[in-house]
């Protein structure tokens, strides 16, 4: 019986929180597998994904301080660590990264979730602002532990595995694999689109931040809207620039025309939508891509490197690989005019997406588990 640990801060909205989900739900019908979700504060915005995965919330805290004294509180971790005694340690996000270095476990496999290029774990020769100096300070704390384990890293698009190629130690270079993130396809799949749109129906999903460029998407609707087109445009997520957002869309007189829905099951809007649209300048890999089209939606993007892993041009989708909200918004009708265009891009993204289920992503991931374990 193989006892896997996964660990991540928390079960806030987020693509790696999903994954994580998705993960163990998978792994806890393997009759040959234990698997524990545990979570370092009790946040949790997937109550209804969760089915019957349960969680463990156990308290750690460690923020390191070179000038200071680092505050440090790992009993409990490290006390329920040394009580499951788990084969594989599965670590999700910075946080975890960091709390997890100060743990003395050198019984498991210690797993590194790359779910993006993570900035504390880049090498700088020499830092030149405050972030800078913390990060590599914490990267120092972070890689002295990873070379005392057994360390592997899972990169999950050739953007991330670049990255991780570059910056992990040098002796670890060679215990890093590219995985694929994954969804239950099954939870997409629904009756094939042949209705007649009247609207262009749009969605989009990511936390209204920054990077995820949602405020892009109002020039491309006020272009739909010029050419003579209906337009509905459902905004999935919630985040810190939705006030700024909700005053531009108010601004342009475009209430009723894109509606910010906050966090909330993405399955009925995918249903209901034509298109999927992504306007993200920095996408580690895309999960909520490849949900989209395993539902049946054509993507149309920006490129966001990681997700360049995904868009087959023109036949699942079109990355714009500018900034120009014209393009953007003609390629939108390119597509949804084109019914025999339209058809053929539906049907190879929902077949597309079927290589991203999560089955034999998680056999693969245990093959990876159970390979690295016997050659440590």
């Amino acid at each position: 019986m193989l006892k896997i640990l996964h660990i991540i801060p928390s079960l806030s909205k987020g693509g790696a929180e999903r994954l994580v989900i998705t993960i163990c739900n998978e792994l806890q019908k393997r009759s040959d597998v234990e698997v524990r979700l545990m979570v370092l504060s009790n946040t949790n915005d997937y109550a209804q994904e969760m089915g019957t995965l349960s969680y463990n919330v156990v308290p750690a805290l460690f923020v390191p301080s070179f000038t200071k004294k680092s505050k440090r509180d790992m009993s409990q971790l490290q006390a329920y660590i040394e009580a499951y005694a788990p084969d594989v340690i599965h670590t999700h996000l910075w946080q975890s990264e960091i709390v997890c270095s100060q743990i003395n476990y050198p019984n498991a496999l210690w797993v590194t979730h790359m779910h993006d290029n993570m900035p504390q774990l880049k090498r700088v020769r020499i830092p030149r602002t405050k972030l800078e100096l913390t990060n590599a300070y914490e990267r120092w704390i972070v890689t002295s532990a990873y070379k005392k384990r057994n360390a592997y890293f899972i990169s999950i698009s050739q953007d991330t595995n670049t990255f991780c190629k570059r910056n992990v130690p040098k002796k670890l270079r060679h215990s890093i694999s590219m995985l694929h993130n994954a969804i239950n396809t099954a939870l997409f799949e629904h009756a094939k689109k042949t209705e007649t749109y009247t609207t262009i129906k749009l969605v989009s999903v990511g936390s209204l931040v920054h990077k995820k460029n949602h405020a892009f998407l109002i020039p491309v609707v006020l272009h739909l809207i010029s050419r003579g087109y209906t337009v509905q445009l459902d905004i999935l997520g919630e985040g810190p620039l939705r006030k700024e957002l909700e005053q531009e869309i108010s601004k342009q007189n475009l209430t009723n025309t894109i509606c910010l829905q906050g966090n909330v099951p993405v399955y009925e809007y995918y249903k209901q939508a034509q298109l999927y649209v992504h306007p993200a300048t920095y996408e580690p890999f895309g999960l909520v891509l490849i949900e989209a089209m395993a539902a049946g939606l054509p993507v149309v993007c920006l490129d966001g490197k990681g997700n360049r892993d995904i868009i087959e041009q023109g036949k699942n989708g079109c990355m714009i690989f500018e900034q120009n909200p014209t393009l953007f918004a003609e390629k939108i009708i390119e597509i949804c005019q084109d019914k025999e265009m339209y058809t053929s891009m539906s049907t190879y993204a929902v077949n597309f997406a079927k290589q991203y289920d999560i089955v034999p992503y998680v056999d693969r991931l245990l093959e990876l588990y159970t390979k690295s374990i016997t050659n440590a």
